[in-house]
């Protein structure tokens, strides 16, 4: 295997404790927030090499999310990394009782093109910060930015405990033969059923970033204008391409009415009545992207946009309506500059449908009334929530961020990462002496003995009391 070596050599620098120091750690984190310091323009022009990703968007995904994510981590490692010290019986009051987040060992991240420096870059920060060494596997779609990465990241990094792979599937797939500690991989669900199976052969623990059709659910008491904005921000932002974006609309027929002028008047005010023209707008990132995106405007009725440009990857912000549930573009995540209405009658056949589907990384509801928003948050299941907007719940690094079912396992961001990269080691630091304690459990047993161990070691539920 071509990566067995390098996977030995990490392992061996982590076997050697090198990793494992806080001081390490902070340094080995300080070198990343230089490499997004001194790489901020290099990485700006990738994203826009890559996928005309506009300077706006890829500074605020790309890098200031980075840094908040890193900056959290380093206010609060030492914190995060000092045992956690649990509740004991009558027995073990003198004893010593703790959670030690031990790191796994060497682990794999790969990411993929749609933000190619983030969904590195946060799970590694967790990684360092856990203690583990970790080979790095950028997308090769956004061959821009893997090349940047591949290039200049080592000059950051402890080259010892940290690698950075390149190449396709087939490299992709040699190198998931090796065994890791643990495997943390954002993409497709198909390829992440892939990833899963070759971890299975190692019996190796998964983080899975997937993906998934998000519904978002408009019901008839809300401001319309507000949420035409923001639901076309969520949309639209990096060109469609965006795990969490709302993927389709649930509304009645009098709210679609009133959606299509404010819908397509956000559209304009964002990207002007040209978007083609705008530096706000990005492009899809393949020509095989676009040909799908392109044969997905075949459902429904085009309402706003529908434009395309082959040779420019350029697909305009588009709005379809009259969308059937079995259309194509209603079997698959989107993932480009496409918005379909499907017209429901109320609440309950909203959450009906959405529902009767895998469950999403993201339900999105909007009204005015936060019992209706509540009424979706308790009836539905997902990866995540946000009520009355779009995208800005995964910004805040308090929050957990990851899919349930289709929408993958596991989950990071802030604290989060740092739980998913540590394998947490329940410790018991028992006293020497004192073994009149132990007495009772041991043989010959008898009752007396049953009922010592029963008042030191039973569990009672509070609150309740016996009637003698």
């Amino acid at each position: 295997n071509p990566y067995a070596g390098l996977v030995s050599h990490l392992r061996a620098s982590w076997l050697s404790g090198k990793t494992r120091p806080m001081e390490y750690r902070v340094a080995q984190l300080e070198a990343l927030g230089r490499f997004l310091d001194d790489k901020k323009q290099e990485i700006l022009e990738a994203a826009e090499l890559d996928m005309g990703k506009p300077s706006f968007e890829a500074f605020f995904s790309e890098i200031l999310l980075c840094k908040n994510e890193l900056n959290i981590t380093l206010n609060n490692l030492s914190h995060w990394m000092k045992d956690e010290h649990v509740d004991k019986n009558l027995v073990m009051q003198l004893d010593s009782a703790f959670i030690r987040k031990d790191p796994y060992g060497v682990v794999l991240i790969i990411a993929p093109w749609n933000y190619p420096i983030q969904l590195f870059l946060v799970p590694l920060i967790g990684a360092i910060a856990a203690g583990n060494c970790a080979v790095i596997k950028p997308s090769e779609i956004s061959k821009n930015t893997e090349r940047l990465v591949a290039e200049t990241l080592s000059c950051y990094l402890d080259n010892d405990c940290f690698a950075v792979v390149t190449g396709g599937v087939p490299e992709t797939t040699r190198l998931l033969e090796n065994k890791f500690d643990y495997i943390f991989f954002t993409g497709s669900s198909p390829v992440g059923r892939i990833v899963m199976t070759a971890a299975a052969k190692h019996l190796t623990p998964v983080t899975l970033e997937l993906g998934g059709k998000n519904p978002c659910y408009v019901s008839d008491t809300c401001d319309v204008t507000n949420v035409a904005r923001r639901v076309a921000w969520g949309r639209f932002f990096n060109a469609g391409q965006t795990c969490i974006a709302p993927d389709y609309l649930l509304c009645t027929i009098e709210m679609q009415e009133k959606l299509m002028p404010a819908l397509r008047e956000a559209i304009t005010e964002f990207f002007g009545p040209n978007p083609r023209e705008s530096p706000d707008f990005g492009r899809i990132v393949s020509d095989k992207q676009f040909r799908r995106l392109r044969t997905l405007l075949g459902s429904g009725r085009v309402a706003i946009g529908g434009q395309t440009d082959e040779a420019e990857r350029y697909i305009a912000p588009t709005v379809l309506v009259d969308v059937q549930p079995s259309d194509p573009i209603m079997q698959e995540e989107i993932f480009g500059p496409i918005l379909p209405i499907v017209v429901i009658a109320n609440m309950d056949e909203a959450i009906d449908f959405i529902n009767a589907r895998p469950r999403p990384l993201a339900v999105y509801a909007f009204s005015c009334d936060s019992k209706i928003v509540n009424q979706v948050l308790e009836r539905t299941s997902s990866g995540g929530f946000c009520g009355n907007d779009t995208l800005m719940h995964v910004t805040l690094p308090s929050l957990p961020f990851g899919g349930i079912g289709n929408g993958g396992l596991g989950k990071y961001h802030g604290k989060f990462t740092f739980d998913t990269f540590s394998h947490h080691r329940g410790c018991l630091h028992r006293n020497m002496g004192l073994e009149t304690l132990n007495t009772p459990r041991y043989p010959p047993y008898t009752q007396q003995k049953l009922g010592l161990l029963t008042t030191t070691f039973e569990v009672k539920r509070r609150g309740t009391c016996t009637l003698l």
